[in-house]
């Protein structure tokens, strides 16, 4: 018997990696849609389901994926919060993950936004296209990253990764992990606390992970306080992490010169939507941020959004699979 996966949120442009890397031959039907309550019966029928970020795997469709004999629930993500673990271990299903992918794709994407924040690039192109103004402002005067100090939080592969590249802009790099690896003491110079990372870095990058209950809001205005004036923060790994207001707060008082995200607290109402005017967001924090462009850049997740990032996902994914039908058993299993 061939497996059938229901596979969602499937992105016009990730259909042909997907049909390249389906190595195994399984039958997969791709759906453009993140799985919700509403569209839960495109699951029927399937042997399995292959979720990314943001799909709804609460509770009532996992028992509807039950009654219609689906036990394997996958995801191509690292993060697995969109799975209701509990739900799964009551239904005997079995959950397995992506435990990493491309840390180039989100590494690429910090640096991004921090040199465009920094050299004041949307700024700048917003006056000249927008408002055919091409005077030269105060505010386009900028810092050159080799004379800036960059502060990493969190450096497994993805802030390695980020630290390497801004090195080699000739910056000055430091970091504040509780594990630190042999080959990122060899890339950065570790810090013993976040608070002297902070009180020396002039761009500050998130690459830490969300621990429920322990690290929520993590930049709140305590945080932000203790950061340089006019620093750069960036934060492309959970939006959990981050106190909107906080952040709103000090751009407004001048505290931050820029901030950039990928990442929004309670996202899924808001990203992968289009809105047809600012007071149908759903958040006011997140009304006030876009507000705030061009010192703040708002990216809708789209950190792992690349060639090498989707293709390593839809590769291990498939692993995943064949491995469970195998043995039985999956190595990226994930349990409560």
């Amino acid at each position: 018997m061939t497996l059938k996966i229901a596979c969602y949120g499937v992105r016009p442009n990730e259909v042909r990696i997907f049909e390249e890397n389906n190595k195994y031959g399984y039958d997969l039907t791709l759906i453009e849609d993140l799985l919700t309550e509403d569209n839960i019966e495109t699951a029927k029928g399937h042997d399995a389901v292959l979720l990314r970020g943001n799909c709804v795997a609460n509770r009532a469709n996992l028992e509807k994926m039950k009654d219609w004999g689906i036990n394997l629930v996958f995801t191509r993500t690292v993060g697995f919060d969109h799975i209701d673990l509990q739900a799964i271990e009551d239904l005997d299903q079995l959950v397995a993950r992506v435990p990493g992918y491309s840390p180039n794709a989100i590494a690429e994407l910090a640096v991004t936004m921090a040199m465009t924040l920094l050299r004041n690039v949307t700024y700048t192109t917003d006056r000249t296209a927008h408002d055919l103004d091409f005077r030269v402002t105060p505010r386009m005067f900028s810092r050159e990253i080799r004379n800036c100090t960059v502060g990493i939080i969190g450096c497994g592969r993805i802030g390695v990764t980020e630290a390497q590249l801004f090195k080699g802009l000739g910056a000055r790099v430091i970091g504040y992990d509780i594990y630190q690896s042999d080959y990122a003491k060899s890339v950065v110079e570790f810090k013993d606390t976040v608070d002297e990372l902070l009180a020396e870095a002039d761009v500050v990058s998130l690459h830490a992970a969300y621990i429920k209950g322990e690290n929520d809001q993590m930049i709140n205005a305590d945080f932000i306080s203790k950061m340089k004036d006019d620093a750069v923060l960036i934060n492309t790994a959970r939006g959990e992490l981050q106190d909107n207001q906080a952040i709103i707060d000090a751009i407004k008082a001048d505290k931050l010169y820029g901030f950039g995200t990928d990442v929004l607290p309670n996202e899924r109402p808001i990203f992968f939507q289009a809105f047809d005017q600012l007071s149908d967001i759903p958040d006011e924090t997140v009304r006030e941020l876009v507000q705030l462009y061009p010192r703040v850049l708002i990216t809708p997740h789209v950190g792992s959004n690349t060639d090498e990032a989707v293709k390593n996902m839809v590769e291990t994914s498939m692993d995943n699979f064949h491995e469970y039908l195998e043995t039985g058993s999956v190595t990226n299993r994930v349990q409560k």
